[in-house]
């Protein structure tokens, strides 16, 4: 059983990207990390996007030089999605992921994880953005809040009890 939070929680979104979620004992390290950061795994998927999921998704970025290769990139494979949730879930998993230009990153933050694991800017391992969800807060938030769950190893996903 989890020790039960004082304050309201927050959700993000935390995806792997295929770099990071294809490769098995790098994938465990990014869970052993969120669960050592004291997150909530509310959901868990593997997903594939396809090219025009990920255009979509990535929509605001069209007009910037990277725009492509990011869609292409992310589309290549499997995507590990995540709906994390703390206290301040948004502003932790931020820290936790590190700064998106990872060549930087490797000198100013390198024990986050795209400065462990991060390849190139595009190929940084994760990404994170804001997440909220209604019927999450109204069913189940006080529930994983007061403790009321157990992380099951095998989804990696919180249950609750």
């Amino acid at each position: 059983m989890t020790m039960a939070i004082r304050g309201r929680l927050q959700l993000t979104l935390a995806l792997l990207k295929p770099d990071v979620s294809q490769v098995p004992h790098v994938l465990q390290a990014i869970h052993n990390r969120i669960i050592q950061e004291d997150f909530l795994v509310v959901r868990h998927k593997k997903i594939w996007l396809s090219e025009k999921e990920t255009q979509k998704f990535y929509e605001e970025h069209k007009e910037k030089f990277f725009y492509n290769r990011l869609v292409t990139f992310m589309a290549s494979g499997p995507i590990s999605a995540l709906i994390l949730a703390h206290e301040d879930a948004i502003n932790r998993w931020r820290s936790v992921m590190g700064p998106t230009k990872v060549y930087k990153t490797k000198y100013e933050a390198p024990d986050t994880i795209r400065g462990m694991y991060g390849l190139t800017d595009t190929r940084n391992s994760t990404h994170g953005s804001e997440f909220s969800r209604k019927e999450w807060y109204e069913v189940e938030e006080e529930k994983f809040r007061k403790g009321q769950i157990q992380l099951d190893k095998a989804s990696f996903v919180h249950r609750l009890l």
